[in-house]
């Protein structure tokens, strides 16, 4: 109590800094906790949350200001603390002096540490708004400064670490190598590898082979009601929203992560989709949609027109799933399905990649990128039941055309010295 009544406005200053670097340690666990869902929502909320969603764009710049600070709080708190037990050593009260030290060094460890971090990691949403505005202060109030520690910080880099060098690309067969290697488990290391070729393969393909094609789904213009949903609309788990003077997609419902849905304007709920190329690798298409945070994304042509939408399941079914089609996705049904021993039956949207892997044989130049795309190419009409042709080894024969979408081929064993006609 002594110690208390002599240095009460010290011991007061410390208690706030305490309090300060709590705020910055609970501040960086809550922040950088936060996934990417989570920063979804935070983007489309109050202006606290789009405040705590803005400050995690420059990562680096609000790492460096809360270290910064923090530093700055805690070098202060122990500088109070030594002057007070310094001050103590000179009266001759060292019992205090040194039960001070003690009480000191824990209490800032975990008032001002393991408790606010702990509680930042485990209520990341609840804590990053209530956070956000002060702590967006304090990183504008280092604006000045910002420079110079990004400059100290790469000189430290360039002083410490000055022999790092970019590695080599790595081929795939170096990988497929390290996942053999790192588990026993024969089955789990050909999954692997299998997604692992998929997400090399993304890079080869197109937008225009990933895509569910314009035929293949509906779009609603707003007002936007719940009795106008229909099974075909909600094929994919999404809603589309076109714009209100045309039917380009403008925005996506995702309903599977809706608990609730209001009868009418169900339009307020949809969120913007992405627009690529059709000529744009896949890859690039997976990669725009992890930066801009979205699910669904519009693809068109050089006209400007909408083609299809890739949504982000089509691309993780791609990846992780050896037997994905646009068919399997579209139509609900198997689009390599053997009938014989020398025959199969395939979809009309059956990409001509698909059938190159299926059979393992390299395939004829086309500029078509299905098999429906191949025969109308040949025919040069509208395919027919009936209809056979010989296109790069393989013999097709129409089984089924009554409907564009749901057209099937029979399809043969490659015939040796076969030519296209």
């Amino acid at each position: 109590m002594a110690v208390i009544s002599d240095f009460g406005a010290a011991l007061a200053a410390m208690v706030a800094l305490a309090l300060a670097s709590a705020f910055f340690s609970c501040s960086e666990a809550a922040l950088f906790s936060l996934q990417t869902d989570d920063r979804r929502k935070l983007r489309s909320g109050d202006a606290a949350q789009r405040a705590a969603e803005d400050l995690l764009r420059r990562p680096e710049r609000l790492l460096s200001a809360i270290l910064f600070w923090n530093l700055l709080v805690n070098v202060a708190f122990f500088a109070l603390a030594s002057v007070i037990g310094i001050q103590l050593e000179r009266e001759g009260r060292r019992a205090e002096s040194a039960t001070l030290a003690v009480v000191s060094l824990f209490s800032l460890i975990a008032v001002g540490e393991m408790l606010p971090k702990t509680l930042g990691v485990q209520l990341p949403r609840a804590l990053a708004p209530l956070v956000s505005f002060p702590l967006a202060f304090a990183v504008r109030a280092l604006d000045g400064l910002m420079p110079l520690l990004s400059a100290v910080n790469r000189l430290l880099q360039r002083l410490l670490a000055p022999s790092f060098r970019r590695e080599h690309y790595l081929e795939i067969h170096d990988l497929e190598r390290a996942i053999s290697l790192s588990t026993a488990d024969q089955q789990l290391a050909a999954m692997e590898r299998s997604a692992l070729h998929n997400i090399v393969l993304l890079s080869e393909l197109t937008a225009e082979e990933l895509m569910r094609p314009r035929t293949q789904y509906r779009s609603y213009r707003p007002p936007l009601s719940l009795q106008e949903l229909t099974c075909e609309a909600v094929d994919g788990g999404y809603v589309l929203v076109a714009e209100e003077d045309s039917d380009e997609v403008a925005g996506a419902i995702p309903l599977g992560r809706m608990t609730a849905l209001p009868r009418q304007h169900l339009e307020q709920f949809a969120r913007p989709v992405a627009c690529v190329p059709w000529c744009a690798a896949g890859s690039a298409v997976l990669e725009q949609l992890q930066q801009q945070q979205q699910e669904v994304a519009a693809v068109v042509n050089e006209m400007g027109e909408t083609i299809g939408i890739i949504t982000l399941e089509d691309m993780l079914g791609a990846i992780f799933d050896g037997d994905s089609s646009r068919s399997a996705r579209a139509l609900a049904t198997a689009s390599i399905r053997q009938l014989a021993a020398d025959r199969w039956s395939v979809t009309g949207f059956t990409n001509l990649r698909r059938l190159s892997r299926h059979f393992s044989l390299p395939l004829a130049p086309s500029r078509s990128l299905t098999v429906r795309g191949v025969l109308q190419e040949i025919l040069q009409r509208m395919p027919v039941a009936g209809d056979e042709v010989v296109w790069g080894g393989f013999r097709f024969r129409v089984l089924d055309a009554d409907r564009q979408e749901s057209i099937r081929v029979e399809v043969t064993l490659p015939i040796e010295g076969a030519t296209s006609s």
